[in-house]
């Protein structure tokens, strides 16, 4: 029998993963007669009793397989460590409170067999349970981000999908430290089948991508795939030049013909703090390009792996 891996990371998220265990095993004993599963959860760095939750499991199930970082690295690392580590045929990514349906995997699986799409991936029609502001933020992200990029961009789009362990071996083939998942997923290509479906709010617990995580996140993903912001940049740059020349000429003839006195130093003042926060804005662009080259040219681990199952099974 073929098998799927499932990939679950992990970061307090105590209450969930009970609940989540539950669910997928539900999808798991319907798709049996086809397929064997693997759960891989990932607890990055949890200070709750995430761990201690997963152990439980890991010792009562041996489908269940299970990694624990030494700190938090991120859901991103976590990603990368499931992927790494998954011994199936097929790996799916999913969010351990359930706002990843688990029994769409039964037609995934289906569409990937039948209709021989090398991945099935998600997204969201609906954005229940956001704020008017996150809803706005989002929708003008996937705009800003399509127009910025290369590769395509699915607006709603999921970590949730269904991959063939082809597209995942190159999706591992790339090694870069600062990795942005759905970015990469799009980026290797290979033919994919976009399932739709109303967004589910988490079953129990808080979410821990603040704003500002997501904020960042979302940078990550323009400056990853895309150079725009440098060429952003260096147009103000230019524009700003020709302002300021235009604004010259224009002040020279106001004395030099119509003898009208150069005004105050408010009206410097306001050019002085405008241009300096252009200047500072496009420095700190091509700071964060840079930023980013240097923690790649220094090559740390994304991740370190503490303990797994077989540590204590």
């Amino acid at each position: 029998m073929e098998k799927i891996s499932v990939v679950v990371p992990c970061y307090n998220e105590e209450e969930t993963v009970s609940i989540f265990y539950q669910e997928i095993t539900k999808t798991i004993e319907k798709m049996k007669k086809q397929v064997t599963f693997e759960l891989i959860f990932i607890n990055d760095g949890s200070k709750d009793k995430t761990l201690e939750k997963i152990r439980e499991l890991a010792l009562k199930d041996k489908k269940v397989r299970y990694i624990s970082f030494s700190r938090n690295f991120g859901k991103e690392a976590a990603m990368l460590a499931g992927l790494e580590h998954a011994t199936g045929d097929y790996i799916t990514t999913m969010d351990v409170d359930l706002q990843d349906p688990p029994e769409l995997l039964e037609e995934m699986y289906r569409l990937i067999k039948e209709e021989k799409y090398d991945c099935v991936a998600t997204k969201s029609t609906s954005r229940n349970g956001y704020s008017f502001f996150r809803k706005f933020c989002t929708k003008w992200y996937y705009r800003i981000i399509q127009k910025f990029s290369k590769i395509e961009m699915v607006s709603g789009a999921r970590d949730f999908r269904l991959m063939t362990r082809q597209m995942v071996n190159a999706v591992l083939s790339m090694k870069e430290y600062n990795r942005y998942s759905k970015g990469l997923f799009s980026f290797v290509g290979f033919d994919t089948k976009w399932i739709e479906y109303e967004n589910q709010e988490r079953v129990a617990g808080t979410t821990k991508w603040s704003f500002w995580k997501l904020f960042t996140y979302a940078f990550d993903g323009i400056t990853a795939f895309s150079t725009m912001p440098l060429v952003l940049s260096a147009f103000l740059g230019v524009l700003f030049c020709l302002i300021a020349f235009i604004l010259i000429l224009i002040i020279i003839l106001k004395t030099l013909v119509w003898g009208d006195p150069v005004s105050g130093w408010p009206s410097l003042a306001c050019i002085i703090f405008l241009v300096s926060g252009v200047q500072l804005f496009c420095l700190g662009i091509s700071g964060y390009y840079l930023s980013k080259t240097y923690l790649e040219t220094k090559a740390r681990p994304i991740y370190i792996i503490k303990e797994t199952e077989k540590d204590v099974v």
